[in-house]
């Protein structure tokens, strides 16, 4: 079946040019012509290296009857079973090529795969015309057979690419044959952070293209703020007319220009114009809106309007079907966003299906096209060779940029044409952003890695740290290395592209860059790193989780070379589950404001262009956690960028005895395309009663009684519903098993062991706060009051810490007040300071009044509110993709555990503390790899009650932890909290 073939005849494969014999770039336009899919079942074999394709792949009688049959579009190493995929495996890199950096040449060892099918040709498609076949999307480079005759091949993988079929068609029965090529000269220009994924993975479709027919245009509608006017004209073919009912246009000439009244299109109002161009042969329609983007004294404009991007970077992803999606994912992406308030969308770091463009255009987001364009494998080698400053790959980077522009040109959301990611800079992105300034000098251009701004009108960055961003901000940072780019680069926006990195458990500070981009002009936003966590579902195989599934990620599939978890940094889960951090950043940019203070209720609108009369208020008013009284609260429509106050409601409720707080919520008035009525987009609260809430208590205890110390403790004893051992460590509550030391570390989060020196790596661990042993210092007790002391401390360290334990007895209460000291040269940061209590694993579910009602850290508070919540142990956990620390509830002043609805026990905090309640250890925790490696314990879950616990920052790829929610040990001297135990059952 097969046969060794010369490497000349694959010369293409490693050739820097960008392909042959295509047509040339254009959008795909409805149209009234002809159209086939070529979607569906293909043959396929997958060769392992180029010596062992097949020799006459496009010959018509060539027998693919044994060949396997797989779906196209599709990525081949997603076939076959979760765990078990038919045809290689997906690898992840994060930056280093996973070849041999020898440019522009790959591997012998390519696997290449070969499809064929049959399609049939209606006569009506050759009678006039040509045929085009239209590839939107193949990974990397291919080459297109079609009844034995070699057509021509491409690269460029993100992009469309269209062959001419004419002159070998026939009407009826046609042979198609495409070899794909896993590794190419084009593979250098794709190392954008992400699975390395090979196949036609995009849709495939055969064109008719009649004589004279419509084969381009292009909309340019433009809004002019001042007269309310939108202006209109088309580049169309000669002869084409322009029809479009809403504007009372008719058959008119497309070049115009018309002056007409229309609602702007925004992403906060949507508004699509459909027009009609047409001639004698063809009818093509495009969906457009008027708006017009300008950068004018350091901000982004559109319709003359200061616009503040508040996004997130999207790779194209789905845990089964891999760079493979349906219109459903798509459509139910943008929804998600939409429900928590992002408003931009960057395309990272290649131009998406053409389909998720026509979905952003009609929910409104603004985009950043980026091209596909990546080379950061090079930084490795200190940029050597990299192609962007090389002349023998210009064409290939004009040519990109080229296909995506003129692919994506009507599409009204995209406010920035991006050359690309991480290419460092040279001349052959400079000549993209000059062919891109004269195709289409409506949009400005971005690109990252231009730091001179010589070529970009966007100064944009990476993570940068808040200090830094004020700096810019305040026109003090520091110049550009060339002192004539420096006056321009000043004038720009600044655009923090990736600021936050939202891998497992984080990211922290979102609402102190929020506040920045808030209050200063020249910071046109920034987007999080990023929106979906690329795990592969695979199945467990063996132990307790069998037939559980999970998410693979580097190193899971027997890569060499791989870059671990760190394709796990999304916000939401691989199976487009909310993270945790979705809410709070929902809240950090919410379209409202809404403070709540001394009788008066403020609505501060966020919003650029819409007003508020979209959003219904509601109040909520609430007694130690358990609502009150509700209702609705009359706000009028609030203009952009205005604030309006109002009244609070009157409350004629009895005079509170305990914490009365009140909420306010902004929801959506009417159903949407994206959410339904009542849908939550804000809220603010505020305590309506003088309760203090402190968030880290001190400590005092009364001095210790001396009537038994360590030595003369020989039995057990019991304190009220308490029973300890001869060393007066808690064993029984009220009959049940349970057990109490200290604890100061947490399951190490991507935050942690990323971030350099600040943690894991250098700080905690050689600390030993992952195996602290622990010994009783102390011991006394007089009646009904024990009096403890637990020194604690890692091996081979004179840092200890000691915690003091005081229990008294209340007739059927326990009370407990703790106290944690630290002894020697402690300095830096700990993970977090508390107890943990082993407790009976039939107590299954936990009440709290605190924060809710996902987990919150110190510093990812902003989208919990107080109340009283209910949640199941399990679904107190957050699955990420690699486990580590999670699930805490913050500023709990009272909790209650259950079996089964069955109260069991009761605990109140004079003081909130931090709670977690697992159904595993911390131990099993920081061993899992997977989620499918976690196994309930079968007798004991563990509660954690802190002091307080390190914030959780954006390390793993950006700034740490802020000084404001880290966990100093200079705030650790007397810190404690106290608790009264109350048993519930027996």
């Amino acid at each position: 079946m097969s046969s060794s073939t010369s490497s000349s005849t694959h010369a293409y494969v490693s050739d820097p040019a960008p392909g042959t014999n295509r047509s040339p770039a254009r959008p795909a336009l409805p149209s009234s012509a002809g159209q086939l899919s070529l979607d569906g079942e293909w043959r396929f074999r997958l060769a392992d290296s180029l010596e062992d394709v097949t020799a006459d792949l496009g010959d018509p009688g060539l027998d693919d009857s044994r060949w396997d049959v797989i779906e196209v579009p599709s990525c081949w190493q997603m076939l076959g079973r979760p765990d078990e995929p038919r045809y290689g495996a997906p690898a992840y890199t994060n930056i280093r090529y996973p070849f041999p950096v020898d440019p522009p040449f790959v591997p012998e060892e390519n696997p290449t795969g070969e499809y064929r099918r049959t399609f049939e040709v209606p006569a009506a498609f050759l009678a006039d015309g040509r045929c085009l076949i239209r590839f939107e999307g193949v990974d990397s480079a291919f080459a297109v057979w079609c009844n034995g005759e070699r057509i021509g091949d491409g690269k460029g993988s993100r992009l469309p690419t269209e062959f001419d079929l004419t002159p070998v068609l026939r009407a009826g029965t046609n042979q198609l044959a495409v070899r794909v090529h896993q590794w190419s000269s084009g593979s250098y220009l794709e190392d954008q952070d992400m699975w390395w994924v090979s196949g036609i993975f995009r849709s495939v479709r055969l064109l008719h293209r009649p004589s004279g027919g419509i084969d381009d245009v292009f909309v340019h509608a433009d809004f002019d703020h001042e007269s309310g006017l939108g202006r209109l004209r088309v580049d169309a073919p000669a002869g084409a007319r322009l029809t479009c009912q809403e504007l009372g246009l008719d058959s008119v000439d497309p070049a115009g220009p018309y002056e007409l009244a229309v609602e702007p299109w925004t992403a906060e109002t949507p508004r699509l114009y459909s027009l009609t161009i047409a001639n004698d042969v063809e009818r093509v329609e495009v969906r457009t809106g008027f708006r017009t983007i300008r950068i004018d004294d350091g901000q982004l404009l559109v319709n003359g309007v200061p616009v503040l991007l508040q996004g997130v970077n999207r790779h194209e992803w789905d845990p089964v079907t891999g760079r493979t999606l349906s219109e459903e994912t798509m459509r139910r992406d943008i929804e998600l966003m939409k429900q928590h308030n992002i408003n931009a969308v960057r395309t990272s770091h290649y131009p998406p299906d053409a389909r998720f463009l026509d979905l952003c255009d009609e929910y409104g987001l603004w985009v950043i096209d980026e091209c596909d364009v990546e080379t950061h494998g090079f930084v490795m080698n200190g940029w050597r060779h990299n192609p962007s400053d090389d002349p023998a790959w210009r064409d290939a980077y004009l040519d990109r940029m080229q296909r995506m522009v003129e692919r994506d040109k009507n599409h009204p959301s995209i406010v920035f044409w991006s050359l690309g990611n991480e290419s460092d800079t040279g001349a052959n992105l400079a000549a993209m952003s000059e062919w891109t300034r004269r195709r289409d000098p409506g949009r400005p251009i971005h690109y990252e890695g231009n730091r001179e701004c010589d070529y970009v009108d966007v100064y944009s960055k990476m993570y940068d740290p808040i200090d830094f961003v004020e700096r810019v901000a305040l026109g003090i940072d520091p110049p550009t290395d060339d002192p004539a780019n420096d006056a321009r680069r000043r004038s720009l926006p600044y655009l923090l592209v990736e600021y936050a990195h939202a891998m497992g458990n984080g990211p922290g500070g979102l609402a102190e860059y929020q506040a920045l981009f808030d209050s200063h002009r020249r910071l046109i936003g920034g987007f999080i790193w990023e929106w979906i966590d690329h795990g592969v579902v695979l199945r467990q195989q063996t132990g307790p989780n069998a037939g559980q599934t999970y998410y693979g990620y580097g190193g899971d599939f027997g890569e060499p070379l791989h870059d671990r978890n760190f394709i796990a940094d999304g916000l939401v889960l691989p199976d487009r589950t909310p993270s945790p951090a979705l809410a709070d950043y929902a809240q950090v940019i919410a379209p409202v404001r809404i403070v709540v203070d001394a009788g008066i209720v403020e609505v501060r609108s966020r919003l650029a262009f819409a007003d508020t009369s979209h959003l219904a208020f509601r109040y909520y008013i609430s007694d130690d956690g358990i609502d009150v009284q509700a209702g609705d609260l009359a706000v009028p429509a609030v203009a952009p960028g205005a604030t309006v106050r109002v009244p609070m409601p009157t409350i004629e409720l009895p005079p509170a005895r305990s914490e009365r707080w009140i909420r306010v919520e902004a929801v959506l008035a009417d159903k949407t395309t994206w959410a339904p009525a009542g849908h939550r987009l804000a809220f603010g609260e505020t305590q309506l009663t003088d309760v203090p809430v402190p968030q880290r208590p001190i400590s005092t205890l009364p001095p210790p009684p001396t009537r038994r110390d360590p030595g003369s403790a020989d039995r057990p004893f019991s304190i009220g519903p308490a029973e300890f051992d001869t060393r007066g460590r808690l064993v029984r509550l009220s009959g049940h098993a349970v057990s109490l030391v200290p604890d100061l570390w947490r399951a190490t989060i991507d935050n942690d062991m990323y971030a350099g020196g600040q943690a894991v790596p250098t700080v905690w661990e050689p600390l030993g706060l992952h195996r602290l042993r622990h010994r009783v210092s102390h011991l006394s007790v007089d009646g009904d009051q024990l009096f403890v002391i637990i020194r604690s401390a890692g091996a081979a360290t004179d840092q200890l810490i000691d915690t003091s334990l005081v229990w008294t007895a209340e007739a059927d209460r326990l009370r407990l007040q703790t106290r944690f000291d630290l002894v020697g040269p402690w300095a830096g940061t700990i993970p977090r300071l508390g107890l943990r209590l082993s407790v009976p694993a039939a107590w299954n579910e936990l009440t709290w009044f605190g924060l809710g009602p996902h987990e919150t850290y110190a510093d990812t508070r902003s989208g919990a509110w107080t109340s009283r919540f209910r949640a199941s142990v399990d679904e107190l956990q957050t699955p990420y993709t690699r486990p580590q620390e999670n699930g805490q509830r913050s500023l709990v002043r009272h909790l209650e555990l259950a079996a089964d609805g069955t109260p069991a026990l009761r605990i109140d905090a004079d003081s909130p503390i931090s709670v977690t309640y697992r159904p595993w250890s911390t131990e099993a925790l920081e061993a899992a790899r997977h989620t499918a490696d976690l196994v309930p314990d079968p007798d004991r879950n563990w509660l954690h009650l802190d002091w307080a616990q390190h914030g959780v920052g954006s390390a793993a790829c950006g700034p740490g932890v802020l000084p404001t929610h880290a966990l100093t040990t200079n705030q650790v001297a007397n810190a404690g909290f106290t608790l009264t135990f109350h048993p519930l059952t027996n």
